[in-house]
This record gives C-alpha cells, sequence and structure tokens, in this order.
C-alpha cells in the first residue's frame, strides 16, 4: 500500500535512531493518519511518499506502518510553503515562508537550489543570509539522499542517521571510497554484501580496507558461536579461506588494528588470542568491578548470624543441610558469593532464607533472571517479586546494537541484596550492563547451574566466575530426600555424572513413578508416541492436559522431529481445523484460535493489558513482550485485522497481521528455548540429527526441565552417545584470565 503527502505534526520521536509516531496528510483525500516507523532526517511539512500497511494498535488505533519511504520535493507552491514555514531552516517561519512563496510562487524550489542569491529580494534577507539559507536547504536534501543510498546496500531507515552522524554530510563520499566502514558502524550488516559491492566498484582485493573488515568480520562471527575471542593462528587460517588473501598481509593488518585499538591481543598459556576490542572492554568491566565490590567494606553484615539464620528455619519451617546453612554464612560474610549445584540440592531454600533474614533487617532484596519465564518461576518459588535483567536496568532497545551500547549507561540498581538467578544464561553483553548498574556495598549472589547449557550470547560468566577461584563459591551436592525421591532428579544427575540412567534398576521402592522411558528410534513411531501421549494417553493417566501441563521439547528445529514438523504434526492432532474455529496463514504458518504460541524476539512497544479495566486493584498495562514468552491465542479478528494472544502470565496483547512473523507455534520447542522454565509434564523426544546438538549438558537441561512427570522418548545407543559426548565445544573466553590477573 503506498501513500503520498506531508508529514504535519511528530507525536513521538526517538533521537538515536529517529523510530516516529507523526501525523500524515495524504494529498489525494485530503484526510490524515497516524503513521509509524524510521524516518531519519524527515521534519514537519517534508512531502513523502509511503510504502507500507495499514494496522490496528489495540491502545492507539488504526495506524501505517512504513516499510520504506521516498522524500520528494514538494510539488505545489502550498506544500513547499507548509515545508518552510515548518521552521526546518533556521530563520526562515511562517511570515518569511509566505513572502518567499508570494514572491516566487512556482520557481521557489529553483530559486533555492540554483539561485539562493536571489531571496535577498526578500525584504529582512541579507546576501549573506540569502547565501546560508540556499546551502543549508541543499545540504538537508543531500543528507537526506543518504537514506536512498544505504538500501542498495541492504541498510534501512533505522540505521541511517547513525551513519550519517558518525561519517557527516560526505558520507557517501567516504562509503564510495570504503564500503567496509559500513561493517563497523551497523552491528550484523551482511559482510559479503558489502564485500561484493566493494568489488563492483573496484576495491582491490588485498586492500587494507578489505582485509581489517574481514578480520574483525570474522571476529564478530566467532561471538556468535559464543567467544570473546580467537586464538590468532586459527583467525588468519579463517581470513585466509573468506578473503582468499596473503597470510603476512593478515598478519601485518591484525597488528596494525591492535596498534588503533580496534582489537586487542592477549597471551594465554602461550597462545595469542584476539579479541574485538569492545569485547575485551566488556570483560575488562566485568572483572575490575566485581573485584572492586568483593573487596569493598562490608556494610551489610549481620552480627550474630548463625542465629539469625536458626531463625529462620523456625519461621520457614524447614531443617537446612550443613551446606546450606555454610552457604547463607558466606553470603553474609562475602559481598560476592556464588552458589550452584543441580535440581533438588537446595538452591531456591537459601534464597528463601536470605529473602526472610534480609528483609527481617529492614534491607532491600531484589531478584532476577535472564529471561521472562526464569524469572517468573523464581517469582512463584520464592513468592517474592523477580524481574528480567532487561526490565531491571530498563536497558530496552539499545541492546539490539550490542557492540555499541558496552559504555551506554543503565538504569542504577536500588537494593542492598541483588539476587541473580540462571546465571549460566547470562552472556558478557548482559553482565556488563549489570556490574555497571551496581552499586559498591550491594551484596551479590549469583545462582545456577554450570552443567546446563550456556548463553546463547558470548561468554562463559558462571564458569569464568568460578574458574577464576576469586569468589567464595558454594557448590551443593546433595540431593534432598523429598528431591531424592524423584526419578527425574536423580536420573538428572546421573546424567550429569556420565551414569545411563537406561536398564538401572537401583531405584528404591518408595521413589515417585514420575519417569519414564520409551526405547524408540523409528521416527514414524517416535511421531505416534508423542502425539498419544499428547492427546488421550496422559489424560487417561493422571487427567493431564496438553494446554495445562504438557509440554513437547526436541534438541533441533529440522527434521521429522525437529520443532517445525512436530508443530505442524501437534496443532493437527490437538487443535485441527474445524468450521467454528478461525484461522490466519502467515508464511507457511497457519495460526488458529486455541494455538500454543511463542513469542521468537524482542518487541519492547507491543503494549499488553493484565486484569479486569473495572477494578484498578487488579488492572495493569505496559509494553513489551519478550523473546520465548508462550501463550495462546484467544481471538483471530479479520475485521480488525489482528490476533489476540494471552501469555502464560495472564496479560493480554494484539498483534497485527502484519506482526506475525514474531511468533512461532510451541507446541513443540527446543531444549534452547525451554532453558529457565519448568513444566508440570515433559515428552523429551530424542531423534538422530547433528552430533553438535547431541551432548550431555544438551540432555542434562532437558530432564530438568520437568516439575512432576518425565517421558523421554529415543534410542537407548543414541542417549548413552549424548552421557558420553561430554567433551563440548569449549568457548574462547578472557575473563577469567582477567579475574587472576587482578
Amino acid at each position: 500500500m503506498e501513500l503520498k503527502g506531508q508529514i504535519e505534526e511528530f507525536i513521538y520521536q526517538n533521537e538515536s535512531n529517529s523510530y516516529s509516531i507523526a501525523v500524515f496528510s495524504i494529498e489525494e483525500k485530503q484526510e490524515v493518519v497516524t503513521v509509524v516507523g524510521y524516518l531519519p532526517f524527515i521534519a514537519v511539512g517534508d512531502t513523502l511518499k509511503l510504502e507500507g500497511k495499514m494496522v490496528i494498535h489495540q491502545e492507539y488505533g488504526e495506524q501505517f506502518k512504513i516499510e520504506t519511504f521516498e522524500k520528494i520535493m514538494p510539488e505545489s507552491a502550498q506544500a513547499l510553503e507548509k515545508y518552510l514555514a515548518s521552521g526546518t531552516i533556521k530563520g526562515i517561519g511562517p511570515a518569511t515562508a509566505k513572502k518567499i512563496i508570494d514572491k516566487f510562487g512556482e520557481e521557489t524550489l529553483t530559486v533555492f537550489k540554483f539561485e539562493p542569491l536571489r531571496l535577498a529580494e526578500i525584504k529582512g534577507i541579507t546576501k549573506d543570509r540569502a547565501y546560508e539559507i540556499g546551502e543549508e536547504f541543499n545540504e538537508k536534501w543531500e543528507v537526506w539522499q543518504i537514506v536512498s543510498f544505504l538500501e542498495g546496500f541492504g541498510i534501512g531507515a533505522n540505521n541511517s542517521k547513525k551513519v550519517y552522524e558518525t561519517l557527516g554530510v560526505d558520507a557517501v563520499e567516504k562509503i564510495q571510497e570504503n564500503p567496509y566502514i559500513l561493517v563497523d558502524i551497523v552491528y550484523g550488516v551482511n559482510f559479503n554484501n558489502i564485500d561484493k559491492i566493494a568489488m563492483q566498484i573496484g576495491v582491490p582485493m588485498d586492500s587494507d580496507y578489505r582485509i581489517k573488515s574481514g578480520i574483525k568480520y570474522a571476529l564478530l562471527v566467532a561471538s556468535y558461536n559464543g567467544n570473546t575471542c580467537v586464538q590468532k593462528e586459527n583467525l588468519v587460517q579463517y581470513v585466509k579461506s573468506v578473503l582468499e588473501v596473503d597470510e603476512n598481509r593478515i598478519e601485518d593488518n591484525i597488528v596494525n588494528l591492535n596498534v588503533s585499538s580496534e582489537i586487542h591481543i592477549i597471551q594465554k598459556d602461550n597462545v595469542e588470542f584476539v579479541f574485538l576490542e569492545q569485547l575485551y572492554k566488556a570483560e575488562k568491566n566485568i572483572a575490575e568491578k566485581l573485584t572492586a565490590i568483593r573487596d569493598c567494606k562490608n556494610t551489610k553484615l549481620i552480627k550474630n548470624f548463625e542465629n539469625e539464620i536458626k531463625k529462620s528455619e523456625k519461621k520457614l519451617d524447614i531443617q537446612l543441610s550443613e551446606k546450606q546453612f555454610e552457604a547463607i554464612k558466606q553470603i553474609n560474610e562475602n559481598n560476592v558469593c556464588i552458589i550452584t549445584g543441580g535440581p533438588g540440592t537446595g538452591k531456591t531454600t537459601i534464597i528463601k532464607c536470605v529473602i526472610e533474614i534480609y528483609k527481617s533487617h529492614k534491607k532491600k532484596v531484589v531478584l532476577c533472571a535472564p529471561t521472562g519465564r526464569a524469572a517468573k518461576r523464581m517469582s512463584e518459588t520464592t513468592g517474592e517479586e523477580a524481574k528480567t535483567i532487561h526490565r531491571l536496568l530498563e536497558i530496552g532497545k539499545f541492546e539490539e546494537d550490542k557492540l555499541e551500547s558496552i559504555d551506554s549507561d543503565v538504569t542504577p540498581v536500588d537494593s542492598d541484596i541483588l539476587v541473580i538467578d540462571e546465571m549460566s544464561m547470562v552472556d558478557v553483553f548482559l553482565m556488563n550492563y549489570l556490574v555497571k548498574a551496581i552499586f559498591l556495598g550491594t551484596k551479590i549472589i549469583f545462582v545456577g547451574d554450570p552443567n546446563q547449557l550456556p548463553s546463547v550470547g558470548p561468554g562463559s560468566i558462571l564458569k569464568d566466575l568460578i574458574s577464576s577461584e576469586k569468589f567464595t563459591t558454594v557448590h551443593l551436592d546433595k540431593i534432598f530426600r523429598q528431591a531424592a525421591k524423584s526419578k527425574i532428579i536423580v536420573n538428572a544427575h546421573k546424567v550429569n555424572n556420565g551414569i545411563n540412567f537406561i536398564g538401572n534398576k537401583d531405584y528404591d521402592e518408595d521413589m515417585e513413578n514420575d519417569f519414564f522411558y520409551i526405547n524408540e528410534s523409528n521416527q514414524d513411531k517416535m511421531l505416534y508416541q508423542v502425539l498419544s501421549l499428547s492427546k488421550e494417553r496422559l489424560k487417561n493417566y493422571g487427567d493431564y492436559e496438553f494446554f495445562k501441563n504438557i509440554q513437547v521439547l526436541t534438541p533441533t528445529k529440522k527434521g521429522r522431529m525437529g520443532t517445525k514438523e512436530l508443530n505442524k504434526s501437534l496443532q493437527q492432532e490437538l487443535n485441527p481445523k474445524v468450521d467454528e474455529i478461525i484461522e490466519k496463514t502467515y508464511g507457511d504458518i497457519t495460526f488458529r484460535e486455541g494455538d500454543r504460541i511463542m513469542q521468537i524476539k524482542n518487541n519492547y512497544d507491543i503494549f499488553w493489558e493484565r486484569g479486569d479495566k473495572s477494578n484498578l486493584n487488579t488492572y495493569e498495562s505496559g509494553t513489551g513482550v519478550f523473546n520465548g514468552e508462550i501463550g495462546r491465542i484467544s481471538k483471530i479478528d479479520y475485521t480488525e485485522k489482528q490476533i489476540e494472544i494471552e501469555f502464560d502470565d495472564k496479560k493480554i496483547a494484539w498483534y497485527a497481521f502484519s506482526e506475525l512473523e514474531q511468533l512461532e507455534h510451541a507446541y513443540a520447542i527446543t531444549i534452547h528455548k525451554a532453558q529457565g522454565s519448568e513444566f508440570d509434564i515433559v515428552i523429551l523426544v530424542v531423534p538422530q540429527t547433528s552430533n553438535m546438538l547431541l551432548t550431555r549438558n544438551l540432555l542434562y537441561t532437558g530432564l530438568t526441565r520437568a516439575k512432576e512427570m518425565l517421558i523421554v522418548i529415543g534410542n537407548s545407543n543414541l542417549i548413552e552417545f549424548m552421557i558420553n559426548n561430554c567433551d563440548t565445544k569449549k568457548r574462547n573466553t578472557g575473563l577469567q584470565l582477567k579475574l587472576v590477573d587482578l
């Protein structure tokens, strides 16, 4: 859909990325519409041609969502007067704009562009001022041309302003001279696309610009795989294979980049490792700040603390183990403390005691976790509010450009005691933001299980903190009596210790019947097991309902037993198409009312509400739905062209049909996506897939997602392979070394 007209008014405009909400006057229809999208270098009065879609925002109503736009010269004297009257050109207001249009009429545009000195014919405009006005008018027009120029490099309007602010008015010339500067400015830009264009415009293959950019691109690719650094020898070979240039030229440019502080090189065990400067700086920030917090005065120390622990035991009606008791003592005696252990070892009990003790002494305890579902689980198990780290720090959208935001300010955390759960999921970026927000004197308690899957982003924070031996760490290894009755927990610990649960009969008679194994390798039969368990067998066995209790997990997205195909099969079985069910197809996914879905990207703007609007005590609203949140489609509305979704935490959000790329089915999800979550009943499918996925920590993470019952379906030889495959790819990181060197 295309609209042509003028910007009448800006309701909102983000200064950093030019995301805008504006009133737009449609030329042909003589009516106005609200438009939303990225509009860099655009001012009130500008004439635009917009392409996009009409969407419905639940709070603000109908809006035009901009996909692309083109700024065009005002085609009438009236439109040009409106543009000039907006104050875009310094020194020209409504009165002067009218005089200019009255004097020059349809010639006005030609005068501005080619004969600016004629503006001195207007009373009050000197020749010097006329020249300045013409220069400013043409400069603003040239600046806007950057938008259309950058589209050829695959860079959208949302990043155009950043490119201009970095390179200035001669950005186009600078990019034509060295297209590779775009790789540094725009995070995640397609290097191969830039490289192809550079070759087309004649940049030599052995250009230093190209080689330096290739080196930094290789380090960026390594970060996508979890590394914060790369062995220099491996870096040289990778860049050589990608760019097809001489090794000596690569070595020379590594030296030059190091000298200019664009990369950083350190020695580790007589091997040289190379970092992107931003990742080196982030790890350095983390090491220095945590060390400073550890070493500052313990202002939150409570005297006679053992008595306080005993009081909390009595109040909570619990009996702490020796190690739990010791862990809580260490928290009192140290500013930074790490609590680790597998399921059933009592980590949550420690957190509950810490909350009870410090709150009774009027200390503020703040709980947080990396994801929404992990924070929700933390709230449920402790009875206290827990926030995501993103919400706690209010870091929002700038995290989309993570390398650039290393030095960004974050909201300070007002707390005496800060507890961070699921630390294995925290990457170097999130940890960098977090330590910047913590005041000296705050007690920090890191809680996590280092044997679970590592963070999606770069870094190995929890493992590096523990391995450095610079912080008090308590390893909980005793399974508590109640937990020891669970075959789920016992078998998870077996897997973690390299012991196969299959064929083991060494269960106590009084153990819970909460673990089942189905030995199957034929994928048709595996699918039958998944579908029959989900639809009827678990319902008949324990009155379990799929949409209330059951979650299917798998290691992979691909193949017959991957999420894509499993979701199609489960949807057909559990929510088939019938006449009264409305559906909407988007791409190759058909969404139906009643479907279980997952949000797959962070959306900081989407509006939601929860509770009854007529009762202010229960009603709340806000913005933001985040990657990994699960819900169900409650309504598909073709009149309003939107889907209503109720998420697991009871918040309701509305998605325009044009926004459905943010959603996918969640009848089956990957084990990676399930990390930080727990489900009543888990059906864990273990099909033959890439050996890279078939690891002990992936299996262990999958097993520990189940609360009440776990059913594992897979071939016994494959599961044995996973248990023995503990040599997972070690991440190259530098945090441990930085901590040791301080």
